[in-house]
Formats: C-alpha cells, sequence, structure tokens
C-alpha cells in the first residue's frame, strides 16, 4: 500500500512565488505613492524675513618696519620695541580681536622683524599676519 502518491508529493516540494511577487509589486507601488513631493506650483506669497546687518570689518592695525629699523604702527612711529607694547597693549583692551598686520622692507634684518613678533606675543595679540607680494615671475 502506497502513503501518497508520486504526483502529490511531487507538487509539495515546489515553491510558489507568485503572490510573493504580487505582495512586492504592491509594496513598491504604495512605497511609490507615499514618496512622491508635495505639490509645490501652487501660488503662494511667502513671508520675508528680517535682513540680518552683517558686522562692519575689523579694522586692520599695520606694524611697519623699514630696512633701517625704524618702526611705524599705523603710520605713527614708534621709538623703541617697549614703547610698542604699551601701545599694543591699549590697542588690545578697547578691541580683543585686534588684527596686526607685519610689512617689511625686502632689506629688513630678520631679527628686527622677530623682535616685532616677539612684542606682539608678548601683548597677546590673537592675529598677526606677515604682508607679502606677489611675485613677478613666470
Amino acid at each position: 500500500m502506497k502513503k501518497c502518491s508520486k504526483s502529490a508529493h511531487h507538487s509539495l516540494t515546489e515553491l510558489n512565488i507568485t503572490p510573493l511577487l504580487d505582495l512586492a509589486f504592491v509594496l513598491l507601488v504604495i512605497f511609490i505613492i507615499t514618496t512622491i513631493p508635495p505639490v509645490t506650483d501652487l501660488d503662494l506669497k511667502l513671508p520675508t524675513a528680517a535682513k540680518h546687518l552683517k558686522d562692519p570689518p575689523r579694522k586692520a592695525n599695520y606694524i611697519t618696519v623699514q630696512a633701517d629699523g625704524a618702526m611705524y604702527l599705523n603710520k605713527a612711529r614708534v621709538a623703541n620695541a617697549s614703547d610698542m607694547l604699551q601701545t599694543l597693549i591699549g590697542l588690545r583692551t578697547t578691541d580683543p580681536d585686534l588684527n596686526i598686520i607685519i610689512r617689511g622692507d625686502s632689506q629688513t634684518k630678520y631679527r628686527q622683524i622677530r623682535a616685532v613678533l616677539d612684542v606682539c606675543q608678548q601683548a597677546n595679540v590673537p592675529k598677526v599676519d606677515l604682508a607679502t607680494e606677489a611675485a613677478n615671475g613666470k
């Protein structure tokens, strides 16, 4: 006596994926419909925001060192490094975000520029830059 027929046993081992594909397509359509961006072609007058005024740019202070060692702070001659230190401390107290640009002649000795950098460091100047010009070479 046979427990099951050959055809019944064969049909139980096959997997019918048609309902799974139908479900996948339905989910895909639902996903596409729900993710369509909202309509933006309607005429709307949006409110305007108040304009934020930009902060005025910081005034840069220039220290100029000439080839003969003469130093100038904003076109005012400074006798020596200690006078420059006191002036920079005064500028630093009025403007905590002090910006200094050091301009040195190309013939100026490096020790003079280094002395000015030391004075700026002693005065706790946060922004110190060295001014240069672009090279004329090709």
